[in-house]
């Protein structure tokens, strides 16, 4: 009877384990996107563990952004307000959430609930000289397949598939080498 248990144990973790590597398989590698003439993915591999350089809400949304080593060394240098630009390879990453109410603590703060999307930009003067040295690339979050997809005219902002999707808004801080995020005091 002990080996019977023993066998019928054997057979369910074994069951058990080849469903998680099914479901490992099946599910999506996000760093396989790209917006399309634009960004990848992969090349924001680690955006996770970068610095944080601040927190926003706008539009409904709240945010984490982001900076690789180089930007945030750029940032501690007086970039942008020093009137230099940003070096190439400087990179941010902005995550979006739809938030929530905390009711269970003291202030009921709106905190972070569902993914929204997740925004990338690179400096790379010589690939995006014609936008002013960045890249961009969005790409939304669909929290019921758990997938993203690069994001497109239909979104709210629209988004113009390819690297320059995000240059006509930062325009508007040029002065700042297209940045709109300053490095609060901390």
């Amino acid at each position: 009877m002990k080996s019977k248990t023993m066998l019928i144990n054997v057979g369910i973790t074994a069951a058990l384990a080849a469903l998680a590597t099914g479901a490992a398989i099946s599910a999506q590698d996000r760093y396989t996107l790209k917006v399309p003439n634009g960004l990848e993915f992969s090349e924001f591999r680690g955006y996770e563990r970068w610095q944080t350089i601040s927190i926003s809400q706008n539009g409904g949304l709240i945010a984490v952004i982001l900076g690789n080593p180089a930007m945030i060394e750029a940032y501690k240098a007086g970039i942008p307000g020093n009137g230099k630009p940003f070096p190439d390879g400087a990179k941010m990453a902005k995550i979006h959430w739809n938030p929530k109410t905390n009711e269970a603590y003291p202030g009921q703060p709106l905190v972070p609930n569902t993914l929204h999307d997740i925004d990338f930009m690179v400096k790379d003067g010589k690939r995006f000289a014609d936008s002013g040295g960045w890249g961009y690339g969005e790409f939304e979050y669909d929290a019921a397949s758990d997938t993203f997809r690069p994001g497109t005219l239909t979104d709210k902002p629209p988004q113009g598939n390819d690297a320059k999707c995000g240059f006509a808004c930062h325009t508007a801080v040029k002065n700042q080498d297209y940045v709109f995020t300053a490095y609060p005091k901390r």
